[in-house]
């Protein structure tokens, strides 16, 4: 079955609709529903319902896209104030930590192929490839399990894997661009090839981040100053500003993904017109292009191929669960004391592939030098698969048996209110000039008879005891002195 314009839009129904329901019934018994996503996808394809989609260069464009949206609703849901303590270990993890992973499945990926499979024995530079490939923990599958589990982790350690899955993908994505231009011009590992690499990574990070700051600034500055009386508006002008954030860094040599994270870190710390609408949407949007990204991806691959490498799949996984990357945080979190033992070992065990990795292969599937690129393809859709099924059914349970969980607040409220009352909640920001008579109504544009029951002031809520009372027509409006 192809895909046409004319069936497209069943076609996309369908798998949405189904992609929804699986992934349901696999969180109720402990499967990610990203696993689900791309199991629907793989089903749909030509081993399955026989829908064709063989384009490499079409998956990556809607794993850019999806990966900005994925990084960027990270930052605005983080919290500065819970990362600051877990900055430096972060960001170490999130570049030795992915160069040391590189280096060490490399090697067993070089020895492995030589002597399981010589047809497929890969040189130094595509054993690195390989693994620079799968070095990097995927941020759409850690910040959708992390959110979804109902436990708290010690020790920070939440904020630590977000951070580091968040942060990590630029370091990951310098090193596969930097060898499939290696493999494709024919050139070799050299100290001075090595040397500039060095640098374009540390321009790359020093740009993407200054880029990242500068446009999360300007666009808490525009959703701030468009005080317009649609609020649907407000999401659709913070996406535009993420967008234009990854375009604009790409083009001035910076590393976009790491911009798009680090502005929406700014703007999820900032003071921010209708904040609660702008985070309940791309909390959807977030879901929808996850489920499109990885759809696509298991579309992309062709089950019947994964069978002849379920045995080097199998060792080249359980080596990187259990040696690549809990030696490469043992060795990067070792200068750092906060951790205990039971903490680095829980890091190590989240180093969950995703949607990222898969990406990353298409990019060696669209280079002419690599000549096993397809190979490489299904031996990463493999480990993933490998990864969503042993590391993430077992975040919580292995949290839980090292003794790292502790209770969630629940932040539901219930309110039931009688049919004659009219309940609503709304968000908004007044400035102290702003309430003078004319300009307050104006400002809260509220209906007559409305209450103001709480108020947020300097980042904290304070419900109002009634000790100045302001009358404006037929509002009443309740302030409370901070102090």
């Amino acid at each position: 079955m192809e895909i046409t314009p004319g069936n497209i839009m069943l076609v996309i129904a369908i798998l949405l609709f189904f992609s929804v329901f699986f992934g349901k019934a696999g969180s109720k018994y402990g499967l990610p529903s990203l696993l689900a996503f791309l199991g629907i996808g793989m089903l749909a394809g030509v081993d399955g319902f026989g829908i064709q989609f063989d384009s490499a260069s079409t998956a990556e464009f809607i794993g850019m896209i999806s990966l900005c949206v994925i990084l960027f609703s990270g930052g605005l849901d983080t919290e500065f104030a819970k990362i600051r303590p877990v900055l430096a270990p972060g960001l170490v993890l999130a570049t030795v930590g992915v160069l040391l992973t590189t280096i060490l499945t490399g090697v067993f990926i070089h020895e492995l192929m030589r002597w399981m499979m010589p047809q497929y024995a890969f040189g130094w530079l595509e054993s690195l490839l390989l693994a620079a490939i799968m070095s990097s923990t995927d941020s759409a599958s850690v910040f959708s399990i992390l959110n979804t589990s109902r436990i708290g982790l010690r020790q920070r350690l939440k904020p630590m894997l977000e951070l580091e899955s968040g942060s990590n993908d630029p370091m990951a994505y310098l090193l596969v661009i930097l060898l499939i231009s290696l493999i494709d011009s024919g050139s070799r590992l050299t100290g001075g090839v090595i040397a500039s690499s060095l640098w374009s990574l540390v321009v790359q990070l020093g740009v993407g981040t200054v880029t990242g700051l500068i446009m999360g600034y300007l666009t808490v500055k525009v959703v701030n100053l468009l005080r317009s009386s649609n609020e649907f508006l407000y999401p659709v002008l913070v996406i535009a500003c993420c967008f234009f954030t990854f375009a604009i860094t790409n083009i001035i040599g910076g590393n976009s993904y790491l911009a798009v994270y680090i502005a929406g870190l700014v703007v999820g710390n900032s003071r921010l017109s209708l904040k609660r609408t702008i985070s309940t949407f791309f909390g959807g949007f977030t879901w929808l292009v996850q489920i499109i990204m990885f759809l696509s991806l298991g579309l992309l691959v062709n089950p019947h191929e994964l069978v002849h490498i379920i045995l080097p799949g199998l060792l080249l996984g359980v080596f990187m669960i259990l040696v690549s990357r809990p030696v490469s945080v043992f060795i990067c979190l070792a200068p750092f004391r906060q951790f205990t033992l039971k903490a680095k070992t829980y890091i190590g065990w989240v180093g969950l592939r995703g949607a990222v990795p898969i990406i990353f292969a298409t990019y060696a599937l669209m280079s002419p030098g690599v000549v096993h690129a397809r190979f490489m393809f299904n031996l990463v859709f493999f480990i993933t698969l490998l990864s969503l099924l042993i590391q993430g059914t077992t975040v919580t349970s292995f949290a839980q048996w090292l003794g790292l969980t502790t209770p969630v607040k629940s932040r539901t409220f219930d309110i039931d209110l009688p049919e004659e009352i009219e309940g609503a909640s709304s968000e908004m920001v007044i400035a102290p000039e702003h309430l003078s008579d004319g300009n307050l109504m104006s400002e809260m544009k509220l209906p007559p008879r409305t209450l103001v029951v709480m108020i947020k002031r300097d980042g904290k809520y304070l419900v109002p005891k009634g000790n100045t009372r302001l009358y404006i027509g037929d509002i009443l409006l309740l302030l409370t002195d901070p102090e």
